[in-house]
């Protein structure tokens, strides 16, 4: 009998980057320090740009002498192309293979699935199940696990309350502290120099995050875009959404001055409550929210 889930994920996409300078190459560019990846296994990340805003995330695998990008398909190429940008005389080779692979995200099962590619438990959270990639026209009936599909396989991310980006953070605008980019394994404080670093580790160290992405909720559907507002003042925006459950980008401090003043949340006509999901080690801020 299957105790889990397993979907393609079809709007993901792969790019592969390899050759003998690939870990150093990629290492000077990305959040996520590749050396600490185990062969056949995955990490979460993102490049950034030079002002420490998030152009890309995604999780990578390590697959022999070479990593697999696993990232918004209709970013590959853009990805693909930015690489390309900053590869200037290094020795390394950038594809994308979105047409030859396809992403599976498997969830709920007690062991990881047995497919015909490489398949990691998910990086960002033991919860997420499993992500895979395989060939494009590869079968992803696995044990154990009944087929989903992308609504299902998103459904359980936002009841764990994890953000995906260009879903629930805009590329370009967000810092990796505002998508949780920290909290989920995405940054390593430890690491070298990388595009964007020096923002991100004075966000670090000053504690100066007032924006993140947590959980509303309603008593019934709640719409991806609407703002959320407290006595007609914007706090956040809501992004993806499952039944009366969302992810949203929230700015903590008004957010908690509202709730301590026991003002109403709303987004559009509907009532929510905030929440901040189990695994974030950042708490609701004291004191009374500062002006822009």
């Amino acid at each position: 009998m299957a105790d889990g889930w397993i979907a393609e994920l079809k709007r993901r996409g792969v790019v592969a980057v390899g050759g003998p300078e690939a870990g150093r190459f990629l290492n000077d560019l990305v959040t996520n320090d590749l050396d600490k990846i185990a062969p056949g296994g995955a990490g979460y990340g993102g490049l950034l740009t030079p002002q420490g805003k998030v152009l890309f995330d995604f999780l990578v695998f390590r697959d022999g002498d070479r990593f697999l990008f696993e990232i918004k398909r209709d970013l590959a190429a853009d990805f693909a192309r930015r690489l390309t940008f900053y590869r200037l005389r290094a020795k390394v080779e950038i594809a994308d293979l979105s047409a030859e692979r396809q992403v599976v995200a498997a969830w709920g099962g007690a062991a990881s699935p047995e497919l015909a590619g490489l398949v990691a438990p998910d990086p960002r959270l033991a919860g997420l199940g499993y992500r895979a990639i395989v060939g494009a026209s590869g079968d992803i009936s696995a044990p154990g696990y009944a087929l989903g599909d992308e609504g299902s396989y998103d459904a359980w991310r936002i009841g764990l309350g994890v953000p995906e980006g260009g879903v629930d953070f805009p590329f370009g605008e967000s810092f990796p502290h505002d998508a949780d980019m920290d909290q989920l394994g995405g940054v390593d404080f430890g690491k070298g120099c990388y595009v964007g670093q020096e923002v991100v580790s004075r966000m670090e160290h000053r504690g100066t995050a007032r924006r993140r992405l947590i959980q509303a909720n309603a008593p019934g559907a709640l719409a991806a875009g609407d703002p959320i507002t407290a006595a007609g003042r914007p706090i956040g925006t809501v992004g993806s959404t499952a039944d009366g459950t969302a992810i949203a980008l929230v700015r903590l401090d008004r957010a908690k001055e509202a709730m301590d003043a026991g003002t109403a949340l709303m987004a559009g006509s509907t009532a929510v409550t905030l929440t901040l999901p189990g695994w974030a080690r950042f708490g609701w801020p004291a004191g009374a929210a500062a002006e822009d």
